[in-house]
């Protein structure tokens, strides 16, 4: 093992739009694990808009990155050296981790092991049987509770997350409606995904599109975007719809807090419900979700697309492209591969 630690550092925090300039290379030591931690080589990185918030010094599920500091995310790596029980050294594992070749963390920093899975490549672990597909699976299933024949409406529906919902919103025999940014986005939903339509939200009078589209209204709307979408939405649910909060990426960059929903008062006249989560609030049924998940990928029910560049000093500008909408499906970072 090589005794340099390749880093990406927060230089300064952001006021909008994260920028390359916000971002700095560095070498950090690699620290042996001390009690109940774990010294991890990282194989992949995930890029995910929660990255975005953590950047801010803003009270949060997490805390904030501080500056100078690695930047944080979700990782795939394999344990290196191990001074917590049950963590052996060769373990992969899927957890929370830092943008560096190697991190020693706590061992509660892990959300599972990871084992090989015939037919699916090692990466999927960390996206449609990773995150990104615990986030569609327990969002969809356990928040917005879809029931059979209902029209689901899914915004970023492009994106990883997005992608997953609409497809087990289809198997559960849900009614899936895609919204993205373009139309090319649009025919893939509809095309390779199963999505009955899509919705070009940047062209389209939304209003209108969703009577058109949803002419039954809205029984299920998994948001991961928020804003002036979420607003609209609302006035389009059913009695007794839900909405399941995944995050909203509009407001991420704002420079102020954002106004709430003007149209919340629909959740009153609706007898309707809106609830956030993280995957977290579901860390003890993880190997439950995964199963069902490879179990529909091995069937071909689940088709999923990562999007994965080489090379730690590429994080920034792949983590840029949540921003831009330049991507389609699951936004990863490549360090290496496992030791066999």
């Amino acid at each position: 093992m090589t005794d340099v630690n390749r880093q990406i550092l927060l230089k300064k925090r952001p006021v909008g739009a994260p920028a390359a300039d916000h971002f700095e290379s560095g070498e950090g030591r690699i620290r042996s694990p001390g009690g109940g931690e774990v010294l991890l080589k990282n194989l992949y990185l995930s890029i995910d808009p929660a990255i975005r918030g953590w950047m801010r010094d803003a009270k949060s599920y997490l805390p904030p990155i501080a500056i100078g500091e690695p930047i944080r995310s979700g990782a795939l790596s394999q344990i290196v050296e191990s001074n917590a029980e049950g963590w052996p050294a060769g373990q992969i594992v899927q957890g929370i981790a830092a943008w560096e070749s190697f991190s020693t963390v706590s061992a509660s920093n892990l959300h599972g092991r990871v084992e090989r899975i015939e037919g699916i490549p090692l990466h999927a672990m960390l996206s449609v049987l990773g995150g990104t597909g615990l986030t569609a699976y327990f969002g969809l299933l356990e928040v917005g509770r879809p029931e059979e024949g209902e029209t689901v409406l899914v915004s970023a529906a492009a994106g990883g997350v997005g992608s997953v919902v609409g497809q087990i919103a289809r198997i559960k025999n849900c009614r899936a409606v895609g919204l993205t940014g373009s139309d090319d986005k649009c025919a893939w939903l509809t095309d390779a995904l199963g999505y009955e339509a899509a919705i070009n939200y940047k062209t389209a009078d939304l209003q209108i599109a969703l009577k058109e589209v949803c002419p039954q209204g809205i029984d299920v709307f998994f948001d991961s975007v928020g804003g002036e979408i979420l607003n609209t939405v609302l006035t389009r649910l059913n009695r007794g719809g839900r909405i399941a909060l995944c995050g909203a990426i509009s407001q991420l960059n704002a420079g102020e807090r954002p106004p709430g929903p003007s149209n919340y008062l629909q959740l009153l006249v609706k007898s309707a419900r809106m609830e956030g989560f993280t995957t977290l609030d579901f860390a003890t049924r993880y190997d439950e979700a995964r199963a069902v998940l490879a179990n529909w990928i091995r069937e071909g029910q689940l088709t999923y697309r990562d999007d994965i560049v080489d090379g730690l000093e590429n994080a920034p500008a792949h983590l840029l492209r949540l921003f831009t909408g330049e991507h389609r499906g699951k936004l990863m970072v490549k360090l290496a591969d496992p030791e066999v």
